[in-house]
C-alpha cells in the first residue's frame, strides 16, 4: 500500500481488525520510509442495489439519501447519529437479504417506519407524516393511536 505522505511504494501493518459486522477490515499501516502511520479500510464490493421508484424509474440505493432523510426526522431527538447509521446499515442488509439487488422504493419506506418507530416513536410519526402524505388529520390521528395502542 503506497504511503499517502511520502507516496513510498510499501507499507506494513502494524494492527488488523474487523468492524461493522464484520463486512470491513481496518488496517493501522506505517510507511519503512517516513515512520508515519495511516488507516486503510478493506471491505468487499457488493452488486449495485437497484431502487423501483414510484413513478416507474430506477435508480442506485444511495445511503447518503436515506441517512439525510433520518436526520430530517431525528432533527432534535435524541438520536444518536451512531444510531442512525445502524438503521441505514440494517435497512440495506434487510434489503439485500430479502430482495437481492433489486428493491422497491416502499420496501425502502416501510423498513425505515419499523426501525425508526422503535428508535423513536416522533421521529417515526415525523417520517411517517411525509411518507404517507395524510389527506386529513383523521388519517394522521389513526396512525397516532395505531402507535400508542400498540406499545
Amino acid at each position: 500500500m503506497k504511503c499517502p505522505f511520502c507516496n513510498h511504494i510499501d507499507s506494513r501493518v502494524i494492527d488488523s481488525r474487523t468492524i461493522e459486522e464484520n463486512t470491513t477490515i481496518r488496517r493501522r499501516r506505517e510507511c519503512p520510509k517516513c515512520g508515519k502511520r495511516f488507516t486503510t479500510y478493506e471491505k468487499y464490493e457488493e452488486a449495485p442495489l437497484i431502487v423501483h421508484k414510484k413513478d416507474g424509474s430506477r435508480e442506485l440505493f444511495d445511503p447518503t439519501k436515506l441517512m439525510r432523510g433520518l436526520l430530517k426526522a431525528c432533527e432534535k431527538r435524541p438520536v444518536t447519529n451512531d444510531k442512525i447509521k445502524s438503521i441505514v446499515d440494517n435497512i440495506e442488509r434487510d434489503l439485500r437479504a430479502a430482495y437481492g439487488d433489486e428493491a422497491e422504493s416502499t420496501q425502502i419506506g416501510e423498513l425505515v417506519m419499523k426501525y425508526l418507530c422503535k428508535a423513536d416513536q416522533i421521529a417515526y410519526v415525523r417520517f411517517v407524516s411525509v411518507y404517507k402524505q395524510f389527506k386529513d388529520t383523521k388519517s394522521f390521528m389513526a396512525e397516532l393511536e395505531r402507535i400508542m395502542y400498540d406499545e
